[in-house]
């Protein structure tokens, strides 16, 4: 029978985020063996759903067997520890070499990781594997269409496929495409991959690709790729296209939306990157984000007291655990608590002290709730006020809708407070609020609500948008470490000049 190894490294690492440990990886999934195959054979798996979607397919297509080796997923954070991330590469080496004979090797990446000292984990990873297995067993990865992606991503696979969905809705349907790519390759098929990057680092509020989102010059390119990749000459040649929005917050040499084609020939591969790379930089002056001040979202989330008018969500932007925000600072609360907001929900936020205060207090006790208690760095800044313990819970819950749908989520002994006419949802472990099962966890009812405010960045829209249209959605300009106004940072190894921090970047496409 066809013999696949399967493993994966996925987490987008923020530069300026604290750095991630070992304990991050247990909190969401670090699991091998034949509990791998079990998760992601699960109902709810606590994976994401690529490997879910891969091992469907095979197991759709006929009798195989799978060689799990270990998945290391995390939610994004800062650089990975390097010492832990050696670990990793030591556990894959060894499940390798005890594989024996392979004929191919399936890869769950992130494509925005970082360690401590390395840029690129997922370079070190993909050279580990081609080390062992030789150059003719083909190796197919799936990556985050925040991919960052350097030399070796493309040059050490047979094949790349990126989600093509932001909110990323796809993650099981790419899993199945890389079933499908492999059994070609296995079967014959060989592959040429080209690569195109622009510099252009788009703000991750800029790179929507729904068809009703206001603005989506990223999503028009892969639709752009879709079309092509079907219509002469590339029918019939061309295989994937995926396009690559990037991650600013990795800071690496190699940020930049970046056009990957593979093809069974390198004219066809070559000329349709180049066609999309043009497409992109010809819509390079629609990467700029849009805004809206703390000052101007209070009088927004004041004006929803007026019935007649829709409810509204707003989204902390700048401070969402999917980008590796902490998911606790204040501004947005403390604004909305001091204008006395009424009939709104605020979650999630991260603050483990305050969730097991309220625990041992219990439902229905009032105290003064201090958010950040033990904190003092840049942005989590310690705030206080009056609250009563209205819902306890201690998880795991399963996710209901977008990113998280059928996902179970750990997360921990949580609570719902209310503070005023607010109702705050405190969390152990640290999530973005990309689900309303977060809400309903607790017996509150989203759609009553007036205002919702989401510590999230995107994946929120595919996950309320059975309450908010896109144009009930306030992206919100505060503090934090995922700020889409990228001239805040102190960039170290970005390459300059990019759009749309560096106005003089410029382009042309190479012979």
């Amino acid at each position: 029978m066809t013999r696949i190894a399967l493993l994966g490294f996925s987490i987008e690492c923020n530069r300026f985020a604290p750095v991630a440990t070992e304990a991050d990886f247990q909190a969401r999934t670090l699991i091998g063996g034949q509990a791998m195959l079990d998760d992601a054979r699960s109902p709810a798996p606590h994976m994401l759903g690529e490997l879910p979607g891969f091992v469907a397919d095979m197991d759709a297509a006929g009798a195989w067997e799978p060689v799990p080796i270990l998945l290391a997923m995390a939610e994004p954070g800062g650089p990975v520890d390097h010492g832990f991330f050696l670990r990793l590469m030591q556990a894959w080496e060894a499940g390798l070499q005890a594989a024996g004979r392979l004929d191919g090797v399936y890869c769950v990446l992130h494509g925005a990781g970082l360690t401590t000292v390395d840029h690129d984990p997922e370079g070190l990873l993909l050279a580990l594997i081609r080390r062992i297995v030789g150059p003719d067993v083909p190796v197919v990865a799936t990556f985050d269409l925040h991919a960052n992606v350097s030399e070796a991503d493309v040059d050490l696979l047979d094949a790349f496929i990126g989600y093509r969905t932001n909110p990323h809705l796809d993650m099981r349907e790419r899993g199945e495409e890389a079933a499908q790519m492999l059994r070609r390759l296995i079967g014959g098929t060989r592959t040429h991959l080209a690569h195109l990057r622009l510099p252009i680092v788009p703000p991750t509020v800029t790179q929507l690709t729904g068809k009703d989102a206001p603005n989506r010059p990223y999503g028009e390119l892969i639709d752009l790729g879709q079309q092509r990749m079907h219509e002469p000459p590339y029918a019939g040649r061309v295989l994937n296209v995926s396009v690559m929005g990037g991650f600013a917050f990795a800071d690496t040499p190699f940020n930049g939306l970046t056009v990957v084609v593979t093809a069974t020939d390198a004219e066809a591969a070559n000329a349709l990157a180049h066609e999309i790379a043009e497409a992109g930089w010809a819509r390079r002056d629609r990467f700029g984000p849009t805004l809206t001040s703390l000052e101007e979202a209070v009088r927004l989330a004041k004006a929803t007291e007026d019935r007649s008018r829709p409810a509204l969500i707003f989204a902390d932007v700048a401070d969402n655990p999917g980008g590796g925000g902490r998911g606790n600072t204040m501004w947005i609360l403390e604004a909305f608590h001091a204008a006395g907001v009424q009939d709104a929900l605020v979650g999630v936020i991260h603050d483990p002290a305050l969730a097991a205060e309220a625990h041992a207090l219990g439902v229905g006790a009032r105290f003064t709730a201090r958010f950040n208690r033990d904190l003092a760095d840049e942005f989590s800044k310690p705030f206080a006020a009056e609250a009563t313990v209205h819902a306890l819970q201690s998880g795991p819950i399963t996710g209901r809708r977008g990113i998280y749908a059928s996902n179970t989520l750990g997360i921990g002994p949580s609570a719902a407070l209310r503070i005023g006419g607010i109702t705050v949802i405190v969390l152990t472990t640290r999530f973005q609020c990309a689900d309303p099962a977060f809400f309903e966890a607790f017996g509150l009812d989203v759609a009553a609500a007036r205002v919702v405010v989401v510590k999230s960045r995107g994946h929120f829209r595919g996950g309320f948008d059975e309450f908010f249209r896109h144009e009930q959605v306030i992206e919100v300009d505060a503090p934090g470490l995922t700020s889409p106004i990228l001239s805040r940072f102190p960039w170290k190894h970005l390459p300059r000049p990019v759009l749309p921090i560096d106005p003089e970047a410029a382009w042309s496409l190479p012979a």
